[in-house]
């Protein structure tokens, strides 16, 4: 399956300008990496982890489409410079899911500490937040009655304590699900099996309306 990944094409916009220009091709010529393009491609290669993350949770939920789920990839935050890695549309027209996907440390296990999400000893609770914020700005671009927007985050690499975390975030009433991706098709399939097309189709013309596609702008290492 192919989807559209901001992640890597950031990362290979990022080495491609650090190499540009005459000087920098010269230098690569005859094998030398300058600080600009060492530092180009440690960015870089942190967007590459995320967009792998991004590639399997893309590839797990696509089970999910002959359940009737409508899935949708990589969308522009209104009103940010942010983006949505995966939105994901109940068939029963009632549910709308924002799904985050990260790579943490697999030598670390992810839990709860004093109620924030920790990977190993690093404070990820940013994170958790960051989603239940797009999940909310979604809830108010869409602006459907009746259509609860769920956040959800999806940790690859590191195990996650007891396989699924309930965290919560400031402004967001209800629980940031955090799971691992063994649980992340389970826990959606396992939700309500009532299917309502013309409703779901409803919520899917919504969200392609104004949910569009990510476009990232240029991004300069100095």
């Amino acid at each position: 399956m192919t989807i559209r990944n901001s992640a890597a094409a950031q990362a290979a916009e990022l080495r491609a300008n650090a190499r540009r220009g005459v000087w920098q091709r010269l230098l690569a010529a005859l094998g030398v990496r300058t600080g600009r393009v060492r530092r180009a491609d440690a960015v870089a290669a942190r967007w590459e982890h995320g967009a792998a993350g991004e590639a399997e949770t893309a590839r797990l939920v696509a089970a999910l489409e002959s359940q009737g789920w409508a899935i949708r990839h990589d969308l522009r935050m209104p009103g940010s410079r942010a983006n949505l890695d995966h939105l994901l549309i109940s068939p029963c027209g009632t549910a709308v899911v924002v799904l985050d996907s990260k790579h943490w440390h697999r030598g670390r296990t992810t839990t709860l500490v004093g109620g924030r999400v920790h990977c190993g000893a690093d404070d990820r609770q940013a994170q958790v937040d960051a989603v239940a914020r797009y999940a909310a700005r979604v809830a108010r671009t869409l602006d459907l009655p009746g259509v609860v927007v769920w956040p959800l985050l999806v940790v690859h690499g590191s195990p996650i304590a007891g396989g699924r975390l309930e965290a919560s975030a400031p402004d967001w009433g209800g629980a940031v699900h955090v799971l691992g991706p063994a649980r992340l098709v389970p826990t959606l399939a396992a939700a309500p099996k009532a299917h309502d097309p013309a409703r779901a189709a409803a919520v899917v013309a919504r969200v392609d309306r104004v949910l569009l596609p990510y476009v990232p702008g240029p991004r300069r290492v100095r």
